[in-house]
């Protein structure tokens, strides 16, 4: 197996914007053998005399979950820091809580609600630093919808996907990635939910590269038409639940994604979602839970692919 060439003595990954496309290879053919691995039962110890440090101002599951048993079957540990269980919460800085948790940690993993706070926390932080989730980028879920999609297609480059919803910070990643792994990508979403401006703008610059399209729209159908792969998140993530009702107004019925949606697809069409996913809302229970549906692979390899990272971050022998 080769290894991650990082120049620097740490590599922090806010976003998949932090990553090459040669280093998302590495990552994903590494989580291909730690699945396979996984699915013999054998487990090596590689990140033995490890310690990943989780510091969580929202909830989570899967995020959570995944990391804790990942560093436990890489033969390390990891100690959750919920937002109250920390000096955080009575007024340290963001800047002496990363310089102390770094004399103890080898790895730090932050799911916030400012991106501006883990983008702090790395730059004071001696240790890697991961975002598990920010207002702007959600990059383990991008690595984990790109093995999803490659276990499923066989392939990354010359595949179309079709965003519909909220540009929100899962899109703005997965804008990244697909470009960056030459994956054409159109989002379908209303007037004013656009990506981050400057993130399209990046996203497209690198599909010149990589000879990809990067489109936003506002017409959903013309977005799915002939599309390999449709992917969609909640109309209301954490923090808009004040949004609700005008949400639901400007989403449904147009960017919801149902049966009919589906059927303009490709015939070998898949579904994703990052989840938790709320049925009747983005998605109908037929798709979600029907044939189209890979979600729960997704989830599957959330794991998978931050195993990985963990092992190309703390330069873990393999």
């Amino acid at each position: 197996m080769k290894t991650l060439k990082i120049s620097s003595s740490k590599k922090d990954i806010l976003s998949i914007a932090d990553l090459s496309t040669n280093e998302i290879d590495m990552i994903l053919m590494l989580a291909e053998k730690l699945k396979r691995e996984q699915k013999r039962g054998k487990s090596r110890p590689f990140l033995r005399g490890k310690t990943l440090g989780m510091i969580f101002q929202k909830p989570s599951t899967r995020t959570r979950v995944s990391f804790e048993v990942g560093m436990y079957q890489l033969g390390g540990d990891a100690i959750y820091l919920g937002a109250n269980d920390i000096q955080l919460s009575r007024g340290e800085t963001i800047e002496d809580t990363a310089k102390t948790l770094s004399l103890y940690l080898d790895c730090i993993v932050a799911r916030v609600y400012k991106h501006k706070d883990v983008q702090t926390l790395a730059r004071y932080a001696s240790v890697p630093v991961i975002n598990g989730l920010s207002d702007s980028f959600h990059p383990c879920q991008i690595l984990a919808d790109l093995m999803t999609i490659q276990e499923n297609k066989k392939k990354l480059k010359g595949l179309q996907l079709a965003w519909l919803g909220d540009g929100d910070n899962v899109c703005n990643d997965l804008m990244l990635g697909c470009a960056k792994t030459g994956i054409s990508m159109t989002v379908a979403c209303p007037k004013g939910y656009e990506p981050l401006g400057e993130i399209v703008e990046l996203a497209k610059a690198v599909g010149k590269k990589t000879d990809v399209n990067i489109a936003i729209t506002h017409d959903s159908t013309s977005a799915v038409r002939d599309a390999d792969i449709i992917a969609t998140d909640t109309f209301i993530s954490i923090g808009k639940e004040g949004e609700r009702t005008i949400r639901e107004a400007t989403f449904l019925p147009n960017y919801q994604v149902n049966k009919d949606i589906m059927k303009l697809a490709k015939g070998d069409a898949i579904f994703m979602h990052c989840l938790p996913a709320k049925r009747g809302m983005e998605v109908t229970a037929d798709v979600i839970d029907g044939k189209w549906s890979v979600v729960w692979q997704e989830a599957e390899n959330r794991l998978h692919t931050q195993k990985a990272l963990l092992c190309l971050l703390m330069k873990a022998a393999l």
